[in-house]
């Protein structure tokens, strides 16, 4: 059975092991690149780690056992203090379609709603057609609004919004 674990110092080498796998098997869905996150060293997973400290911060691996199988994690946002900005969600292939995205999301409502805010914010590259699918399943929409995707100035990314306390 798949289980929902909160991202501590405990566990920052799944942490960086997930996220590494994320970053090769997507490369165009984060602002981050496998070549540069791979250099950092176990210390920095540890903080990055810590630095998700449940007020202002909070992460999320699903786990397959002992294996590490998707991650999500949210901050308050920087210019809406009653907005968080979800980032880093993925999920491992073999457990894309199952439900796992939703339980990943359904995390990050509930810390949220703990954080009283009110919406939560994505970024999403326009050619990631099945993240953008998924995204509008869970209710979250399109807002007009793009940016230029920071690791190829030919993309654009999409932001999406949701009310944490919707359906």
């Amino acid at each position: 059975m798949i289980e929902i674990q909160r991202i501590t110092p405990e566990i920052a080498k799944l942490y960086k092991e997930v996220r590494l796998w994320a970053l090769q098997d997507s490369p165009l869905a984060f602002g981050s690149t496998y070549a540069r996150e791979s250099l950092l060293t176990d210390e920095d997973w540890h903080n990055r780690s810590a630095n998700l400290d449940e007020v202002e911060k909070i992460g999320f691996l699903a786990m397959d056992g002992e294996k590490p199988c998707g991650i999500v994690l949210c901050f308050r946002g920087d210019h809406d203090s009653l907005e968080g900005d979800v980032i880093s969600m993925w999920v491992a292939p073999q457990h894309r379609r199952a439900g796992l995205g939703c339980r990943l999301l359904d995390a990050i409502r509930l810390w949220a709603t703990s954080r009283k805010l009110r919406t939560l914010h994505l970024m999403v590259t326009n050619t990631n057609d099945s993240a953008i699918a998924f995204y509008e399943s869970y209710g979250f929409k399109k807002t007009g609004r793009t940016e230029t995707y920071p690791n190829d100035p030919s993309l654009l990314e999409f932001e999406m919004t949701r009310s944490v306390d919707g359906p």
